[in-house]
């Protein structure tokens, strides 16, 4: 048998998988973090979210987002290909501001989708680069617009699903729906790695 070593992208501890005709077949991914690493996600008992917000959740993100980790998009592949593989919406990750993804490099949204080999499209552009989470809740729901959909895009009469890394007070979330379903959508739900 064949044998993938890798290490744990936590904590680095060696990982070994077996190549089985299963991982062949299906879309079955080798780990990427050891059984310790995961037991420290929560998962969530919603069905609008994965995992809970926890301490190990608050170290993964700041790894990933902000010290910009970009292999971390990996984590939660095999959970998001679960959900995301027979969604009928389109799916849509919630966009960066252009000069937030500058700064940090890449979108951590589309990161996770990719990394699960999920299709995605991007009609919706960030009108401000301000982050919601330097905000308090009283600030989050009456802030203005924070989206637009993208010139040019056909909304009309499609299903969406929204997908974004953590939902607190869903003002993200609520603020992309409106601006989808102001341009015509037939229905927008949504899905999040994280439940605050």
């Amino acid at each position: 048998m064949n044998k993938i070593e890798s290490h744990c992208l936590i904590c680095s501890q060696p990982l070994t998988s077996i190549i089985s005709w299963k991982m062949l077949l299906t879309k079955q991914f080798s780990p990427t973090i050891c059984d310790r690493c995961a037991a420290r996600f929560e998962h969530s008992q919603s069905a609008t979210a994965l995992y809970q917000y926890n301490d190990a959740m608050k170290d993964y993100l700041h790894q990933f987002k902000f010290l910009q980790d970009v292999a971390l998009a990996k984590v939660f592949r095999q959970e998001l290909y679960a959900r995301f593989r027979k969604e009928k919406a389109m799916i849509l990750p919630i966009p960066m501001h252009p000069l937030k993804q500058q700064e940090r490099t890449f979108s951590h949204t589309e990161e996770l989708i990719k990394a699960a080999f999920i299709p995605y499209i991007q009609l919706l552009e960030k009108t401000t680069s301000e982050t919601q989470s330097s905000k308090n809740r009283e600030q989050r729901i009456h802030v203005a617009p924070l989206f637009r959909v993208k010139v040019g895009s056909q909304v009309e009469h499609k299903d969406y699903l929204l997908f974004d890394d953590i939902k607190t007070t869903g003002t993200t979330i609520q603020h992309a729906a409106d601006a989808l379903m102001q341009a015509g959508a037939k229905n927008v739900q949504y899905f999040t790695l994280i439940e605050g």
